[in-house]
């Protein structure tokens, strides 16, 4: 570890759903608060999605504008807004937010695919919503669609129109090479963001050799010093799959988008919580 680490926080997402965790930010002010704790806690990137009073996701810029300027005014991190929204929504839709701020980063989904959270409903959860087991059982039938064209739009629209920067988001190894593609064709410059995604029904999934497997292959598609690597990894593989990232080499991203726990059967109480304890993963790495 031979530089500075890069701490994402994800606080929100569109996965998980009000009964799964009391402390998941679902208000304006609840989202802005977790993020501005977040950064205090040494979140460099702070990565943003919307939702409505019920918890449920929402693509609306109105909403995203209740937070976006507060978090803004009151830290100095990154603000990434997400361009993969919730399930269902029109790629118009996941980036109606991003173009109303055009903030400095937004996410970019690398390729189309299955994303499995169906599972989640085998779990003994008495629902608050409604809803909250359609939406999940919505994805057994579900494609996350992110096409060339959908991909060459956002990097159009938002890069170019924005000046907005990306966390590429790839969830398998194609998506390194779709992101190739579109470097070998000018359309992306060194240096970017990759994250690797690791753990979701439907991407590659969190094992320590699919880990060097995408690092290798980064590494010989870009090579090494064009790009920052970021490493996620969903649910309970959260900690000890980016800590080992972190040795590697890599950045880290943590938030209750990607885990609600901060351990063994423990739910986080707190964006910042999960932050704090990576942070001190790091620095005594």
């Amino acid at each position: 570890m031979a530089k500075s680490v890069i701490i994402t926080c994800a606080v929100t997402g569109s996965i998980h759903t009000p009964t799964m965790s009391e402390f998941l930010p679902i208000s304006p002010n609840e989202i802005a608060e977790g993020a501005i704790a977040a950064a205090d806690a040494g979140a460099s990137i702070l990565h943003l999605h919307a939702r409505n009073p019920d918890g449920s996701p929402t693509p609306s810029p109105d909403t995203f504008m209740e937070f976006l300027p507060r978090i803004k005014q009151s830290t100095e991190a990154v603000v990434n807004i997400t361009t993969g929204g919730g399930h269902g929504m029109s790629l118009e839709e996941r980036c109606a937010g991003a173009l109303k701020a055009s903030p400095e980063m937004t996410s970019l989904n690398m390729g189309s695919m299955n994303f499995g959270l169906f599972p989640i409903l085998d779990k003994p959860y008495d629902w608050k919503h409604k809803w909250e087991p359609e939406y999940l059982e919505m994805t057994r039938d579900f494609i996350f669609r992110n096409t060339f064209k959908d991909i060459e739009w956002v990097l159009k629209e938002l890069g170019e129109g924005h000046g907005v920067r990306f966390e590429f988001e790839c969830y398998d190894m194609g998506h390194l090479y779709n992101l190739a593609h579109f470097v070998d064709r000018g359309l992306v410059k060194p240096p970017f963001f990759v994250q690797t995604i690791f753990g979701i029904l439907g991407g590659i999934g969190a094992d320590i050799e699919n880990l060097m497997h995408m690092r290798r292959i980064a590494n010989k598609l870009f090579g090494e010093e064009n790009y920052e690597w970021s490493i996620l990894a969903a649910g309970r593989h959260q900690m000890n799959f980016v800590t080992t990232g972190a040795i590697l080499g890599g950045n880290v991203r943590v938030g209750l988008e990607d885990s609600l726990y901060i351990g063994k059967g423990e739910l986080a109480k707190s964006n910042a919580e999960q932050v704090s304890k990576i942070r001190r993963i790091v620095e005594d790495l």
